[in-house]
């Protein structure tokens, strides 16, 4: 405790220590000068240096490495599918078709019966709808009735040749029995003739055998005219057998048109498919030829609008994959059928004049028809849903 009394005491009472003399004062701050008009607050001043893209690099190694791999692959992946892709040839203006038809009765009469509602599946020969039959069937019975009639006067006349024939073969026994008198007439003739001359015979039995000579003469005329007239009446009734067999082929014609008609009251599928737009009703009046709904058949296909710069390597048989918008997640596959010889626009209702006025060249579109090898059978595909094919041309 003395030296510390000591030390204190030593230490004021020291002149020679500056210390001591002059009180201390803070060490002054080192003065800061505001930033440039052209650098940013917090910015680093432009004599600090920068480290270099090596030094970078190797401070970040580990993403420096990740970024050239993900380059590598991203390099040969569109490689690999340009390599690819090249050798097949795609469109977006494709579309699936079909030959549908309107669906329209023969006959026309009130509709009785439709057992098909709209996109229902339907077999050949389903029926598809009825029209109201009972007239058709009083007609095919009178045309029934005509025919019947016809072949009974076949018939009757074949009778009346039969008869004929048997008064043919009469008058040609009266003509063989007229030429036999006729014959002993002239016999008897010519012994009175000789009998007179030698005169052991009277003149009045020579005129007597005259007389009996031409009665027989003209009996015989009488058989042979009767005879032709037979004959002549066997023609007649042959020409009236032949009309007869006219009419009937006509009431047979008549029979089955009758028969056709009653037939076309029943409207039915003439190819497996599907009702589409039905609009005949049970009640309603249908005319010959008006439509009561359209079909579209199951047989469909794709046709794809090339453009016409796309054409060089495509052929038949050529195989395609395409999916359909409406079901994108399918994928399905066919093949090249046919390329249509001419650009659509040359079958079109009214065709380019391209030799009047200004020619300004477009690339055409040539149709393409895609045949499928299976079609998907739990969806609905039908005519004019959008198709995206890729056609292998190489």
């Amino acid at each position: 405790m003395d030296a510390k009394i000591n030390q204190k005491t030593n230490h004021k009472t020291n002149p020679r220590d500056p210390a001591a003399e002059e009180p201390k004062l803070p060490a002054p701050r080192p003065q800061q000068l505001p930033p440039p008009k052209d650098r940013k607050p917090g910015e680093a001043p432009p004599s600090a240096a920068k480290p270099s893209l090596g030094q970078r690099l190797r401070e970040h190694w580990l993403l420096a490495t990740l970024a050239t791999c993900v380059l590598l692959a991203v390099l040969i992946g569109g490689i690999a599918y340009w390599l690819s892709v090249r050798d097949y040839e795609s469109t977006d203006d494709a579309f699936v078709a079909a030959r549908s038809f309107s669906v329209a009765p023969k006959v026309g009469g009130y509709v009785t019966e439709v057992p098909v509602t709209d996109n229902q599946h339907v077999k050949a020969g389903d029926l598809l709808a009825k029209i109201d039959d009972r007239d058709y069937n009083i007609a095919a019975d009178q045309a029934q009735a005509q025919v019947e009639v016809a072949k009974a006067n076949i018939d009757n006349i074949q009778a009346q040749i039969d008869s004929q024939h048997e008064q043919i073969n009469e008058a040609q026994a009266q003509v063989d029995q007229a030429q036999a008198q006729l014959k002993f007439a002239q016999q008897e003739e010519d012994r009175a003739k000789d009998l007179v001359q030698k005169g052991a015979g009277t003149v009045q039995r020579e005129q007597q055998t005259h007389s009996d000579l031409q009665g027989q003469q003209a009996n015989d005329a009488r058989t042979k005219a009767a005879l032709i007239a037979a004959q002549l009446g066997i023609k007649t009734l042959g020409t009236q057998l032949e009309s007869a067999r006219a009419s009937l082929q006509q009431a047979e014609a008549q029979l089955d048109q009758a028969k056709l008609n009653l037939g076309y009251t029943r409207v039915t599928a003439a190819q497996a498919g599907r009702v589409v737009k039905l609009s005949g009703a049970v009640g309603t009046f249908a005319t010959a030829g008006q439509s009561l709904m359209m079909f579209v058949p199951d047989e469909v296909w794709i046709v794809a609008n090339y453009k016409e710069t796309q054409l060089a390597y495509m052929r038949p048989g050529q195989p395609v994959e395409f999916t359909i918008d409406a079901y994108r997640s399918r994928k399905l596959t066919g093949r090249v059928a046919s390329v249509q010889p001419g650009s659509g626009t040359a079958f079109s209702l009214l065709p380019a004049e391209n030799a009047t006025g200004n020619y300004v060249k477009v690339v055409q579109r040539v149709p393409v028809k895609i045949v499928v090898d299976n079609w998907p059978a739990d969806v609905a595909i039908g005519p004019g849903m959008s198709v995206v094919p890729w056609t292998k041309v190489r």
